[in-house]
């Protein structure tokens, strides 16, 4: 019988290219579901979307550990260091339990549970967002009212599912760069849109 040689170098990539589509697999969502207008949470650059990765991974291999979570259906996405829980919990405890396993893994900083439980809603569900968004709206909003550099100038702010919005003009980029650093410090915020934020015309 003919063998197919494998050396060490082409099982090491498989073995790279295997733990990559894992990593990057877990907890996607179908693109027919979302809406192409909505901002979506990003990581803010190529070192923080690698730690976000192994995080996820971690995460995961967390909740497929705990007995309790083995009737859950549990997608998992992290942002910038913020983990976000989405799918269906067996109970209400495992909801729990899924939270606490996720807070115990290192590097992640928050958790954004959207499991849904038996008895709840979608409906309540999308409540619970849309009250989270208004409060970091509402609190980034403050914030850059407070700030020396910001103050004077008009910025429009928007929340969806976490990613923030910025709209307006500013006296010049170091402000811009300073304005996204104060709404990525509000909890909750998983990113910073400043996309729609312009240098003001002297």
């Amino acid at each position: 019988m003919n063998r197919i040689p494998f050396s060490k170098t082409s099982l090491r990539n498989a073995l790279i290219v295997a733990g990559l589509v894992a990593g990057f697999g877990v907890g996607t969502v179908d693109a027919a579901s979302n809406d192409a207008s909505i901002p979506q949470a990003h990581s803010d650059n190529w070192g923080a979307a690698a730690t976000d990765t192994a995080i996820t991974a971690k995460v995961k291999t967390k909740l497929m550990e705990n007995d309790s979570l083995k009737k859950s259906q549990i997608s998992v996405t992290t942002t910038n260091g913020v983990v976000t829980l989405d799918g269906s919990a067996s109970s209400s405890n495992a909801k729990s339990a899924a939270e606490t396993a996720t807070k115990s893994v290192d590097g992640v900083k928050s958790v954004d549970n959207n499991l849904r439980t038996p008895g709840s809603s979608e409906s309540a569900a999308n409540t619970g967002r849309a009250v989270s968004d208004s409060w970091i709206t509402t609190k980034v909003k403050s914030e850059l009212l407070a700030n020396s550099l910001s103050k004077g100038f008009d910025v429009s702010v928007k929340t969806i599912h976490g990613v923030v919005v910025l709209k307006g003009a500013l006296a010049n980029q170091d402000a811009i760069d300073h304005v996204k650093d104060i709404a990525e410090k509000v909890e909750g915020v998983k990113s910073v849109d400043t996309s729609a934020l312009t240098v003001a015309s002297k």
